[in-house]
């Protein structure tokens, strides 16, 4: 079985950037990042981005991570704040320790490309 099916396939995608983006928004260190965001529009890119990175359907047609991140002087303790408050909506969830470790392992994985390094 595909990481995107242990965590509940679209379902499941679904349901955890539905939790996610709230906490972002109410974070004051990282909601700065998403003024006038178009939160429906991005949970569907999003979705599936994460999608096709989790073994499921691989039909993202967006831009690279580096592409949307470009100029955004993102650094690295706005990534792992914003990795982290990810982890815990998964923990949250009742995901699995080894699912939760394979999607941080991915998210750690496009540090370089979201800090554009």
């Amino acid at each position: 079985m595909v990481l995107y099916d242990e965590l509940g396939g679209a379902a499941g995608v679904s349901t955890a950037l539905g939790k996610f983006y709230p906490r972002v928004l109410a974070d004051p260190t990282l909601s700065p990042f998403f003024e006038g965001v178009d939160f429906d529009d991005l949970a569907k890119r999003v979705g599936s981005f994460m999608a096709m990175a989790t073994g499921g359907p691989a039909d993202y047609q967006g831009q690279t991570l580096r592409e949307v991140h470009t100029g955004m002087a993102l650094s690295d303790e706005i990534f792992d704040r914003f990795v982290g408050t990810f982890e815990g909506v998964l923990t949250e969830l009742g995901a699995g320790t080894e699912q939760i470790t394979q999607v941080m392992a991915l998210l750690n994985g496009a540090r370089g490309e979201v800090l554009n390094r």
